[in-house]
């Protein structure tokens, strides 16, 4: 849509507000909203001013004023407002210079776009997120200089088989046993449904729902591909919906990677391929029926994987996910139809256009329009490089020796390895100034101050197990 045709499009729908959503720089939304006889076309010009010293990551409190500017393509009317009301997905502009904001991550995936095609090689990325979530009855938490504790319950929790519930009904997933049996076992098809639905009112084409392997309600729910931009607008997309679905239920959604110990975690499977000129490039007679451009691609996200984990795997939580024994893809190898490994050429359909990777190694927890640029990045500097993957790892590596594990490299164990592997190698995501030095600094910077540091500083339940009678 134009800005004409928006204004047009919320008066046919009778919206009274407008909500302006905008993304901080670790990949929460923001918004703020407006009454709709505050919208006009010049604002899709001009902008709206806002305070971005009070967004993570962004600016100093000298230097705070800022501008969202309204994407009209993104118009569409929010599923949860009791008040009509039109939702639009902003850009942030810098006020002085009218340049995009560096920090703004809908920015980097705006120029990650232009890369790829100033590149020659294609002219579109897509990609095809499968975000995990569990959904929780009950969630809580508190940390204090002499306590600290979290709690989780959830009716489908196998640990509440015992439970007087008045009756107690049974029919609770096991651990690892999620996958995924019919109800009355899934107590959330019904939810996962909605979720769908309401998805679709958004413009998100969903492929399927279902309960994922873990015990306590974990889902998925898989949307068709689409184009980098466009995926990182319906990830957050989907993300609000869960969330306010969930609510509704007197429930609550996370994507968490890691919310439940001696389970499977949440992870977020990517598929991805380049075309060019409306045909696929990923297609060939390499191993897999792959092209030989699509195995340098493989190449260039093994070679930086450590890097990429530093954008796809942001959170310390994230490194309680990517650990042995849990499906996690540690090993950084490649394979067709083999699931254990970090990257996976699916098998599904003979078709060119069908040809794309499947990198497991990102969670939810990420902010997609930098997890999928940077992947991106990779995979052309691959390109660009002629990467050779190596040999494809087509054994099951849970049941690889150690003399034979030794030889496969692994994705990074922690937060802080990770944000180091980035510091030492992040001269890929410059190229075309996707990705610019203070955007990787001032990550780097975040993670370490915000994140990192505050969970290394403080005790966790289990030390008190281990350690308390020493």
């Amino acid at each position: 849509m134009t800005a004409k045709e928006v204004l047009k499009f919320a008066k046919e729908k009778n919206a009274r507000m407008v909500n302006l959503k905008f993304l901080d720089f670790i990949g929460i939304w923001q918004h703020f909203t407006i009454p709709i006889s505050e919208l006009s076309e010049d604002i899709f010009e001009a902008g709206l001013g806002f305070d971005g010293s009070s967004i993570r990551g962004w600016q100093p409190i000298h230097a705070s004023d800022m501008l969202v500017i309204p994407d009209p393509t993104t118009a569409v009317i929010d599923p949860f407002s009791e008040t009509t009301t039109l939702s639009l997905i902003c850009n942030i502009i810098d006020p002085i210079t009218r340049e995009p904001y560096s920090r703004d991550p809908r920015n980097i995936a705006q120029k990650a776009e232009a890369y790829l095609k100033s590149t020659g090689i294609g002219d579109t990325a897509y990609f095809g997120p499968e975000p995990e979530f569990f959904i929780f009855d009950d969630i809580r938490f508190g940390q204090g200089a002499n306590e600290g504790f979290y709690f989780i319950d959830s009716v489908e929790g196998i640990w509440n088989s015992g439970r007087d519930e008045g009756p107690n009904l049974g029919y609770k997933p096991k651990h690892k046993e999620g996958y995924f049996p019919v109800p009355p076992t899934d107590t959330q098809e019904d939810i996962r449904s909605e979720m769908c639905l309401i998805m679709e009112q958004v413009g998100i084409q969903i492929e399927r729902q279902h309960h994922e392997v873990a015990t306590a309600g974990q889902a998925e729910i898989d949307m068709r591909f689409d184009s980098l931009l466009k995926m990182g607008d319906k990830l957050m997309w989907f993300k609000y919906i869960v969330k306010n679905v969930a609510r509704r239920w007197r429930k609550t959604a996370t994507f968490m990677p890691k919310p439940i110990f001696g389970d499977n975690g949440s992870g977020m499977h990517v598929h991805q391929s380049i075309w060019k000129g409306g045909k696929p490039l990923f297609a060939g007679s390499e191993y897999g029926g792959m092209s030989k451009l699509a195995m340098y691609y493989i190449g260039g996200i093994l070679k930086h994987a450590k890097a990429l984990n530093a954008l796809c795997n942001p959170g310390t939580n994230s490194y309680r996910r990517l650990v042995p024994g849990f499906e996690a893809p540690i090993n950084l190898a490649y394979s067709s139809r083999n699931r254990s490994a970090s990257i996976r050429i699916p098998m599904y359909s003979p078709s060119p256009k069908a040809k794309r990777i499947e990198v497991r190694f990102p969670d939810p927890s990420c902010n997609g329009y930098l997890a999928f640029a940077a992947m991106l990045m990779a995979g052309l500097d691959g390109i660009q490089n002629k990467i050779d993957p190596g040999q494809p790892l087509d054994k099951d590596i849970y049941g690889l020796s150690p003399e034979e594990l030794k030889h496969v490299p692994s994705a990074a164990g922690s937060l802080e390895e990770a944000l180091n592997a980035l510091k030492a190698d992040h001269e890929f995501l410059l190229k075309g100034d996707v990705f610019t030095k203070d955007v990787i600094e001032t990550w780097i910077e975040y993670k370490k101050e915000k994140e990192n540091d505050p969970v290394r500083l403080r005790p966790v339940p289990h030390e008190f197990y281990l350690y308390f009678d020493c």
